[in-house]
């Protein structure tokens, strides 16, 4: 780390050699020195874009858990990791650009394997067999567990494994994988930066509208892709504009551009978005994950407000100084929280109905009131589950950045001196 020093006020250099003897003068009084100048803020973490990071992490959990179609517009968080990520990326790529794709990857591959590892075991331990899956079945269907490794493409499981009413739901693998898009996603951003951000400081608003166009071809059926690739081209062209803001907002040029322009075109492009979607609803109805266009328009005229306003902390103010330790162990262990969520969620329910057994639970009272009030007990119980997964796999992260090994980094004071957190790979994560 850079750290900025100040000289202190200039001193006469003194003459040596024989003294000479002259008259007395009375001389003036020296003039007082100036006052040394502030020292430069030193680099560190922008605890704004950290905030923002932390919300978005909240928000995914709570939206796998509840399912509430709104929270994808009142917060949309995918729109803002990939545009935190973007930032990330294009302050990295200072250095060589082999270097810093190497390094991305470095940090996002081995929290995957230890994911990879588990839900692959426990898949196998069911009975799974990737060879005689009926939906991936064959030769190929082994082939497609490379995508455990390396997320390239998407993830063979089984959409149904065990049975209902065991352990684990009989969706639990679908549940599992979900999420897996998210990396795929990253490591092509991550892939195609380079050439991203020479197209961006060449001719920076038709890269940054693009996307937008792409998604206008592609995630509105105009041109249809099929199968697994189709939706990789389309996550990349609905997060592709929310990626590239991230450049913007790295390399200022989203503050060139007047505040109230950038806020009316972002409203003007959000009330697009939202009249798209009122046309196009699917089963969840407002959900805008299903309405690609949608969540493209909607997410990037919400970025773009979001950056404009970023204050750039490097402490978080007032009230919210009391979640810094929360919001530094977040972004410290952001990929694990990312990864192993959905996973823990399900845990919670075979936790849960252990309490159907307990003696006072034997009333259609007691067992109705657990019965309402059931996926709250699950959102009360999943945050320890994280904590317990961030304590057993988190410090994954710190060997994959060549760290030493955290069990809970979230900023708190060793020593005398506090550590002050590090980026991680995924956006949040760069």
């Amino acid at each position: 780390m850079t750290h900025g020093y100040t000289t202190g006020s200039p001193e006469s250099t003194p003459s040596y050699g024989v003294p000479q003897q002259r008259p007395f003068q009375p001389q003036a009084a020296p003039a007082p020195s100036p006052s040394p100048a502030p020292a430069p803020k030193k680099p560190g973490r922008d605890r704004y874009l950290d905030l923002l990071r932390s919300i978005a992490l909240v928000r995914v959990v709570v939206y796998h858990l509840f399912g509430w179609a709104w929270l994808s517009v009142l917060f949309p968080s995918m729109g803002v990791m990939f545009a935190l990520a973007g930032s990330l990326m294009a302050r990295s790529l200072s250095r060589p650009a082999v270097s810093v794709i190497r390094g991305r990857v470095r940090r996002l591959l081995p929290p995957l394997w230890a994911f990879s590892a588990v839900v692959l075991v426990m898949m196998f331990a069911q009975g799974w067999n990737p060879s005689k899956d009926p939906d991936n079945g064959g030769t190929w269907g082994v082939v497609e567990l490379i995508n455990y490794i390396i997320p390239i493409g998407a993830p063979p499981y089984p959409w149904h494994l065990g049975h209902e009413g065991g352990l684990l739901d009989a969706d639990w693998a679908d549940q599992a994988a979900g999420p897996l898009w998210y990396l795929r996603a990253y490591l092509w951003f991550v892939v195609a930066s380079p050439l991203l951000l020479w197209a961006f400081r060449r001719v920076p608003w038709a890269t940054l509208l693009a996307p937008l166009g792409l998604t206008a071809i592609v995630g509105t059926g105009l041109v249809t892709i099929p199968g697994e690739t189709g939706n990789a081209v389309t996550d990349f062209a609905v997060y592709g504009g929310c990626w590239v803001l991230g450049f913007a907002h790295h390399e200022g040029v989203l503050k060139q551009v007047p505040r109230y322009v950038a806020v009316s075109c972002s409203v003007f492009v959000m009330a697009f978005g939202l009249w798209w979607a009122s046309g196009h609803l699917g089963e969840d109805g407002w959900d805008l994950n299903d309405i690609p266009l949608a969540q493209a328009t909607w997410s990037f005229g919400f970025v773009v407000i979001l950056l404009q306003y970023s204050p750039s902390w490097q402490e978080l103010p007032g009230r919210l100084a009391k979640w810094d330790k929360l919001v530094t162990l977040a972004n410290n262990r952001a990929v694990t929280i990312y990864l192993w969520h959905n996973l823990l969620i399900m845990a919670t329910v075979p936790i849960i109905d252990q309490a159907y057994g307990l003696p006072f639970m034997g009333s259609d009272r007691a067992s109705a009131t657990l019965d309402s009030t059931y996926t709250l007990w699950m959102f009360v119980l999943v945050w320890p589950l994280i904590g317990l997964a961030i304590l057993a796999f988190g410090w994954i992260e710190d060997i994959a950045a060549k760290r030493s090994p955290r069990l809970w980094p979230n900023g708190a004071k060793r020593g005398g001196n506090r550590r002050r957190p590090v980026s991680n790979s995924t956006g949040r994560h760069g």
